[in-house]
């Protein structure tokens, strides 16, 4: 078996951890293939004793984080209008840190190997970024989500964190009208409403009339992260810890530019 076919397992997640890291699905895939094109040609060889999945991100972190270029981009001029100084409140190990221990659910001592730091640090970096992006960003929520008990503890959660609920959908008819009533600056889903239709129709029809960043939950994430078509920037598989949630709708917010205020 070849390093690649060993590594292909766990490519979908890792363009998930890259796309969120850098901002855009462009950009992450650009970094991913570049890690790829150095492991297949042998300039890189993947570390010994450790799974082949931390092998990945280890490489594809020390790659990221060597070029300084890279790792200070989040966008570009045209992808985002937030103020430079909103864009550098957190630092890069920060944002990798936070993401990999919640988004990718890694340890601290896994994600201090895949960042080459000690897990202290890596706890560290995670305060921080989190603490900065609280601070700084709320928005007006729509959960779609035909469970009832789910919706109702994402809704808590959100508000615990500071964020409005304006309101929640079972059905595609319902989110999309409420879509349109309520403005919100931001959109978890499910992508399976049972007879209430799709999220990803009900969340398609929504962003037809609205710039505003949308976090899938789903307990199938495999079938969003296939690379056949556009895959969403944010993905939480079901069950799901409260710290993803936390840490995906803060990068959610963090790199969109449109989103509305509290």
């Amino acid at each position: 078996m070849t390093t690649i076919e060993t590594l292909a397992p766990h490519l979908p997640y890792l363009r998930r951890y890259a796309r969120a890291l850098m901002g855009t699905q462009e950009l992450g895939d650009s970094q991913v293939r570049r890690a790829l094109s150095a492991l297949s040609s042998g300039q890189r060889k993947l570390p010994e004793g450790v799974t082949p999945k931390l092998g990945l991100y280890r490489t594809f972190q020390s790659m990221w984080s060597g070029d300084a270029n890279a790792a200070q981009r989040v966008g570009s001029s045209e992808e985002t209008t937030r103020p430079d100084n909103l864009l550098r409140a957190i630092s890069p190990t920060s944002r990798a840190a936070l993401l990999l221990t919640t988004v990718e659910a890694f340890s601290l001592e896994e994600a201090g190997f895949i960042l080459d730091k000690s897990p202290q640090d890596v706890e560290r970096s995670i305060v921080e970024a989190q603490d900065v992006i609280d601070r700084l960003l709320a928005s007006r929520v729509l959960i779609i989500e035909d469970e009832p008990i789910i919706a109702l503890d994402l809704e808590n959660l959100l508000t615990e964190l500071g964020h409005d609920v304006v309101a929640t959908a079972a059905t595609r008819d319902e989110a999309v009208a409420k879509a349109r009533s309520e403005r919100p600056g931001l959109v978890l889903a499910d992508i399976n409403l049972g007879e209430g239709g799709s999220g990803i129709d009900a969340v398609s029809e929504i962003l037809e009339s609205f710039d505003i960043p949308v976090i899938f939950v789903t307990a199938y994430p495999e079938r969003l992260l296939t690379g056949e078509r556009p895959e969403p920037t944010y993905l939480i598989a079901k069950p799901f810890l409260p710290e993803t949630i936390q840490a995906t709708v803060s990068q959610a917010l963090f790199f969109h530019p449109e989103t509305s205020p509290v």
